[in-house]
């Protein structure tokens, strides 16, 4: 384990807790203490936590196959789900309130005392979970992960638990250094993302918008659907419609809507809709014209897009790099009766003659591997695994893939890029770049008057109108960024 010290281990009262001579242990003749009981929602959330933190899984991915093996209550899968995830999105601001209140570095802390902790400060700092249920559950987690740490987490939670919400966020900024760490901690983002946000929020003439972003990466968006169109005869009685989306909707029982339907409704956020629906909607669709997604895992836009091709009598082609999630865009294609044959290969390498495009393809999706900060409020875990460093790779494999889609389009053909990020970097300056290289070849089109062609309501959008990007907090989607680009 990393770390210096078990959080904990040195005190009387923590060796007696980790031998079990605590409350709650019973010797029964001499025999080893019973174990504490932790509630079933708290188990898993701690073990989908600790699988993040441990072996970087993905929350999203692991949460529902956990919960199901616990077979859990609907009241018992909802506490460990926000559990999760609230930990999770706010775990920078619960470690700064935790290295308070331990009068230490979490650096120092082992981790998975750290992750009892930051569950514990969750509960009792975010939710209307008892102070004594926190507390006292937490300490009894602990001694399965880390006896000895008993003493060491009563401590620190029963101090966290002395002071309001309000008053640890007004400590936590005065420990910061500067405005930015201020905010990085109070609001649970690193600092370099603090910083990309608001520089992309100030492209647009908006950087006063910062705080109202920062607060909606951390709360709990709904559950959102695409009813894929021309598949779904009653699709407008499922739910409430999106805003913008027209083919999005929410409902009450979303993941019981999509069961029913055989994969014709999918989860599916707005703006990733949108984000297809630019492309399938910039110009009429002609009887015969052929389409690619070239990085298309896991699926969720190809989906959209073959329910559109189908429409319009077009044909489309989906590429992805990674065998997995090649398989899963098969899985999310079944359901629509169009052929779509799914290549396994680089994006870099496409070849579009072997694909039967002898002349290109009329409309390409690009939607390029990025750092994902548009979707922290959905991957809260994404905050913490990506760097600066991360930027300068991906920038050069986007403007790599944005050439080879560039090279396969047909003339006059349709290039949406897109990426779930709002850094300038993978946004504007990757496409600005791409078309410094194209010169004369492409014309960058209106792309923020197709959006509002296709939108049921007037967005609010600001900046260049040769690209939109999406916000949380203006929209109430993820923040996805599309340009369309037509080649001569």
């Amino acid at each position: 384990m990393s770390g210096t010290t078990s959080g904990s281990g040195r005190s009387g009262r923590s060796e007696r807790a980790g031998r079990g001579g605590g409350r709650g242990s019973d010797r029964r003749g001499g025999g080893r203490p019973r174990p504490e009981r932790v509630s079933p929602a708290r188990l898993v959330a701690y073990d989908v936590v600790a699988a993040v933190r441990d072996s970087d899984a993905y929350a999203n991915l692991l949460l529902p196959t956990r919960i199901e093996r616990a077979r859990l209550s609907a009241a018992d899968a909802a506490l460990a789900t926000e559990l999760t995830y609230g930990t999770l999105r706010l775990l920078g601001r619960y470690d700064a309130v935790i290295a308070l209140a331990a009068g230490r570095d979490v650096a120092a802390i082992d981790p998975p005392v750290l992750d009892v902790l930051r569950l514990g400060a969750h509960q009792l700092l975010a939710t209307r979970v008892p102070t004594h249920a926190a507390v006292n559950e937490s300490v009894a987690l602990v001694r399965r992960v880390a006896p000895s740490a008993a003493g060491f987490v009563n401590a620190v939670l029963r101090t966290v638990s002395r002071r309001e919400p309000a008053e640890w966020l007004d400590l936590v900024a005065d420990e910061a250094g500067s405005r930015d760490e201020a905010l990085a901690a109070m609001h649970s983002h690193p600092v370099w993302i603090v910083r990309a946000l608001r520089a992309a929020l100030e492209r647009e003439g908006r950087g006063d918008e910062l705080l109202e972003l920062l607060e909606a990466d951390n709360a709990s968006p709904r559950v959102n659907l695409v009813a894929l169109p021309g598949l779904v005869d009653d699709a407008a009685s499922l739910g409430e419609r999106d805003r913008y989306s027209p083919v999005g909707l929410t409902a009450d029982a979303p993941f019981a809507l999509v069961a029913a339907h055989e994969g014709r409704v999918r989860v599916q956020d707005e703006g990733s809709q949108i984000a297809a629906l630019a492309l399938s909607r910039v110009d009429p669709v002609r009887p015969g014209e052929r389409w690619l997604d070239l990085c298309s895992g896991p699926g969720g836009k190809t989906a959209l897009l073959a329910a559109e091709a189908l429409a319009g009598g077009a044909s489309l082609v989906a590429n992805e790099v990674v065998p997995a999630r090649a398989e899963l865009v098969r899985r999310a294609v079944a359901p629509v009766p169009l052929e779509v044959p799914v290549v396994v290969g680089d994006g870099r390498e496409i070849d579009p003659p072997a694909s039967g495009a002898d002349r290109g393809y009329d409309r390409i999706l690009l939607d390029a591997p990025c750092t994902g900060l548009g979707a922290l409020r959905r991957r809260p875990e994404a905050r913490w695994r990506k760097s600066p460093t991360d930027v300068a790779e991906l920038t050069r494999l986007q403007g790599e893939l944005a050439d080879a889609a560039f090279a396969a389009l047909a003339p006059g053909g349709v290039l949406a890029y897109v990426t779930c990020s709002p850094h300038t970097a993978e946004t504007h300056g990757t496409l600005g770049r791409a078309l410094d290289r194209w010169g004369d070849a492409a014309e960058a089109l209106d792309t923020a008057a197709v959006v509002q062609g296709l939108a049921r309501h007037p967005l609010d959008l600001a900046g260049d109108d040769r690209a939109v990007q999406l916000w949380p907090h203006r929209h109430g989607t993820d923040a996805m960024f599309i340009a369309l680009v037509r080649k001569r």
